[in-house]
């Protein structure tokens, strides 16, 4: 087969600037997909992306392209249809509550999730906490649980953009992660391959985001809406704060612990606040403007279509979770008021006492991870627990609390708390 460019040709004109043509970008990741362009030349590729950008339109393309690559699904039988993307944080456990949550007002939610690597959590890491519950579906039983019960959290198929996977673990090895058009074209390709009604994007910013400056993640939400929204694609997003880790616990089991109690009609407010919002907003895209997201969360119906969902995945949504051999305390060494807490700090001390992974088929330690007994502008007393940290291993303390050095700073006693900043920063649309 002769093919119609040469890699080299393609990497040359972004190195020096240029703009790729439609022909040449369908060509590139196709040839990447059939493995006639070497990981060396798209790494090049990566690079030059990276460094010089990419148009309005080359973005575009590019998604179309990675969505060429593998199979489109068609949830349209369903009726209205809403999702959600979470760019990642520390403590981000919203897919769980949110997705009965919105499912109990007739929304059809087909959440395709992922695992955690490096600081952030994976939701599908979090649901595999629950015994005998199952991430991976086919087509037919996905759309058989969405017909039953309304909502279904589960992995993506490996036919849905199979050049964004091979591309992924490239820029993970590369340092070309962060480039912009590359993780837009990466989170919308599978999005819109998907084939849901409406989609939410909550970008994260702050320290234990994945975009910690607010101007790229602004960027990056805006470079989102606009290629969901050239697709036809009804999308929102949602700027929100990452400084503080969202609700009191960090790890798998013990954040579906938290989850469960927001869906009983409690859980810690910043959680309810963000699952809320993010619930009016995929309510109103699917064409329910006026839903009352609280009552359903307040009588039971968002619960009763968890428990179903948990079930229909095989899971025992009455079983005990998995709870830590080890535990320890971090206290407070002196009186005062909570100024900060670095959420990355605490992310990583999680990840060091097992609940995350440095490589994707590292095993997780579904009880392991941190409890927070007190966030910033709490006033505590020298002695009281300010940390829980859990863990099946011992050993792994000694690096957790390394990672925690620094992370809390103090105001003297009667300090009035520095405002809050708010949960949701900014609606882009």
């Amino acid at each position: 087969m002769v093919e119609r460019f040469d890699a080299v040709d393609v990497i040359r004109t972004k190195r020096d600037g240029g703009v790729l043509s439609d022909e040449q970008i369908d060509w590139m990741v196709d040839a990447y997909t059939r493995g006639v362009v070497a990981d060396e030349q798209m790494s090049a590729l990566a690079m030059a992306i990276f460094l010089n950008g990419m148009q309005r339109g080359e973005i575009v393309r590019w998604t179309d392209a990675m969505i060429n690559s593998g199979e489109r699904l068609d949830f349209s039988v369903l009726g209205a249809t809403a999702d959600k993307h979470s760019t990642g944080g520390v403590g981000d456990k919203i897919t769980l509550p949110l997705v009965p949550l919105v499912a109990a007002f007739g929304v059809r939610v087909p959440q395709l999730s992922g695992r955690g690597l490096g600081h952030t959590g994976g939701t599908l890491d979090k649901m595999e906490s629950i015994p005998g519950w199952r991430a991976s579906l086919s087509n037919d039983e996905m759309m058989t649980i969405l017909r039953d019960v309304g909502g279904v959290i589960c992995a993506a198929g490996s036919g849905l953009a199979p050049a964004d996977k091979k591309l992924y673990a490239l820029r993970d090895t590369t340092a070309t992660v962060e480039a912009i058009p590359l993780i837009a074209s990466s989170i919308m390709s599978k999005k819109i391959a998907e084939g849901t009604g409406a989609l939410v994007l909550d970008v994260k910013t702050g320290a234990g985001a994945f975009m910690r400056d607010e101007a790229q993640a602004r960027e990056l939400a805006r470079t989102m809406v606009d290629l969901g929204t050239d697709a036809g694609l009804t999308t929102v997003a949602l700027l929100t704060d990452m400084s503080t880790p969202l609700g009191l616990t960090v790890g798998n089991a013990l954040e579906v612990r938290e989850s469960v109690e927001v869906l009983a009609g409690g859980g810690p407010a910043d959680i309810i606040e963000l699952t809320v919002a993010l619930a009016r907003e995929m309510l109103a895209a699917a064409g329910q403007p006026d839903a009352d997201v609280e009552a359903a969360l307040a009588d039971g119906r968002a619960m009763d279509v968890w428990r179903r969902m948990v079930a229909a995945q095989g899971g025992d949504p009455d079983a005990p979770l998995p709870v830590a051999e080890h535990t320890e305390v971090v206290t407070a060494e002196r009186d005062g008021v909570m100024e900060s807490m670095d959420a990355m700090g605490i992310a990583v001390a999680a990840w060091r006492l097992g609940a995350g992974r440095a490589r994707k088929e590292d095993p997780v330690d579904f009880a392991a991870g941190v409890e927070l007994h007190a966030k910033p502008g709490d006033a505590v007393k020298a002695g009281q627990p300010v940390l829980t940290l859990h863990t099946s291993e011992p050993a792994k303390f000694e690096r957790a609390h390394e990672a925690l050095e620094g992370g809390i700073t103090w105001a003297p006693e009667g300090t009035a708390p520095s405002p809050r900043r708010p949960i949701v920063i900014d609606r882009i649309a």
